[in-house]
């Protein structure tokens, strides 16, 4: 069974300019995106000009620091969705944009979970994250995400096999 936690947005640091593990997380999320366009398990959907980029990965991939500063958890059967919108120019792709994102998990059961993101602002760039704890020991979770930015909105859906460990 699926249960995403119910994470709240924790405030800001006022500081992020300088703050160490911000920069390690967004070169973390760099690091996952970067990857997307190369794999053959594609996690981005393209709408003309707007990608939705999506990864899921392992909570314990992220600092004890960003995810006390967030109010996420890490450890076993903790998961986390990463989305973002980017918009393709000639000068090549934007940084993440603001948006409502929404969505919900499925397991194979049907048993369905509402997702709660949450906002993450840097510098230049905004991304969302919603946790998902992963109660078995692995199982296939089918996600639907709407993402809405300036009146349009990108549906997006896939299957993702997610491990306990």
């Amino acid at each position: 069974m699926i249960d995403p936690s119910h994470a709240h947005r924790a405030p800001m640091p006022s500081n992020t300019s300088n703050t160490p593990w911000l920069t390690r997380l967004g070169l973390l999320l760099c690091l996952l995106f970067g990857s997307q366009f190369s794999s053959a398990d594609s996690q981005f959907t393209t709408f003309g000009d707007y990608s939705v980029l999506h990864t899921v990965f392992n909570s314990t991939f992220l600092q004890p620091e960003v995810a006390t500063a967030y109010n996420l958890t890490r450890g076993k059967g903790q998961s986390l969705l990463n989305v973002a919108l980017i918009k393709s120019t000639d000068g090549g792709n934007s940084k993440g944009l603001p948006a409502k994102v929404s969505g919900s998990i499925t397991n194979l059961m049907q048993q369905q979970r509402t997702l709660e993101f949450i906002e993450i602002k840097e510098q230049d760039a905004v991304y969302y994250l919603a946790p998902i704890r992963v109660s078995n020991n692995d199982e296939v979770v089918h996600f639907k995400i709407e993402v809405t930015h300036d009146g349009n909105t990108y549906p997006v859906t896939f299957s993702k096999k997610l491990y306990k460990d």
